[in-house]
C-alpha cells in the first residue's frame, strides 16, 4: 500500500470516527432530552387522567391543613391534628405524584415514579424503594438525573435553605421546605436516605424529604443532596399552595 493510499485511508477513518462522535454527542445532549421531555409529559398526563377519574389510590380522608413549622429545623416538621392515612403500595415504574420546585422555574414540574432503575429515571424522578411514602413519617427520598434524559436536576446547585419543594398525589398538596444542602458526598453514603439522616441536622423522627442527583454535572463520582421537612399540607380542592402562587 502506498503512502498516499495509507494517508487517505487514515483520513477517511478519522472523519468517520469524528462523525460518529458528533452524532453520539447530539444524541446525548439533544435527542435523549427530547424523548425524556415527551415521556415526562406523558407520565404527567397519565396521572392527571387517573386523578380526574378518581382511579388514583385515595386516602379515606385528606390530611388536614397544617400551619408552617417554625423554630429550629432540627425540630422536624409541621404538626397535624392527625396523621395522614398511608396510600396503597406504589407500583414499580409507575408515576404516583408530580413535583414542583419554584426555585428551578415556575414551569418546572416532573413526575415521580416508583423505583430508581435506569429505565425509570429516563421517564422522570425516581422514589427510592423502601423509604417513606409521600407525606408519611420517615424520609421520602427521590433521585433524578443531573444531565441527560431531560436534565431534570440540571440546576440542583441553585437550591437554597427555605426553598419550597411541592408535590401532589392528586388529592393533597404537600409543601416541604429545604433545611440543608446542596451537600456533597459519595455514592456509597447511603445514610443520606435514612429515616433520620445523620448529617442532615435532624435529631428526631419526622416527615422528611431527601433529593439526590449526580455531581459533577457530566459525571457521577459524587452525589449532591438536599434535605427538607414537611412544612404544610392542604387538600387539592383548596387550590394551589402559597409556594406555587406567583
Amino acid at each position: 500500500m502506498s503512502v498516499r493510499v495509507l494517508v487517505r485511508t487514515v483520513s477517511e477513518l478519522c472523519i468517520t470516527i469524528g462523525t460518529l462522535i458528533v452524532l453520539f454527542v447530539v444524541y446525548v445532549l439533544f435527542w435523549t432530552g427530547v424523548k425524556a421531555d415527551s415521556e415526562m409529559n406523558h407520565q404527567i398526563d397519565q396521572l392527571q387522567k387517573q386523578w380526574s377519574k378518581g382511579s388514583v389510590a385515595q386516602q379515606s380522608k385528606a390530611p388536614p391543613t397544617t400551619t408552617p413549622a417554625t423554630g429550629n429545623p432540627k425540630t422536624p416538621t409541621a404538626r397535624t391534628t392527625e396523621s395522614p392515612k398511608a396510600p396503597g403500595p406504589y407500583a414499580y415504574g409507575k408515576p404516583f405524584a408530580v413535583m414542583y420546585i419554584p426555585r428551578l422555574g415556575f414551569t418546572w414540574n416532573k413526575p415521580v415514579l416508583e423505583g430508581t432503575g435506569t429505565s425509570v429515571l429516563q421517564k422522570g424522578l425516581g422514589h427510592y424503594r423502601g423509604t417513606a411514602q409521600l407525606g408519611q413519617e420517615g424520609n421520602f427520598a427521590v433521585a433524578g438525573h443531573r444531565r441527560t434524559y431531560g436534565d431534570p436536576f440540571k440546576d440542583f446547585p441553585q437550591l437554597r435553605r427555605g426553598d419550597a419543594v411541592v408535590l401532589t398525589d392528586g388529592t393533597t398538596w404537600f409543601t416541604y421546605r429545604i433545611d440543608k444542602g446542596p451537600y456533597k458526598t459519595v455514592p456509597t453514603d447511603v445514610e443520606v436516605i435514612d429515616p433520620v439522616p445523620r448529617k442532615s441536622g435532624y435529631t428526631a423522627p419526622g416527615r422528611y424529604l431527601t433529593l439526590t442527583t449526580c455531581d459533577p454535572e457530566w459525571g457521577h463520582s459524587h452525589r449532591l443532596i438536599v434535605w427538607a421537612h414537611l412544612d404544610s399540607t392542604q387538600p387539592v380542592e383548596a387550590g394551589k399552595p402559597q409556594a406555587l402562587r406567583r
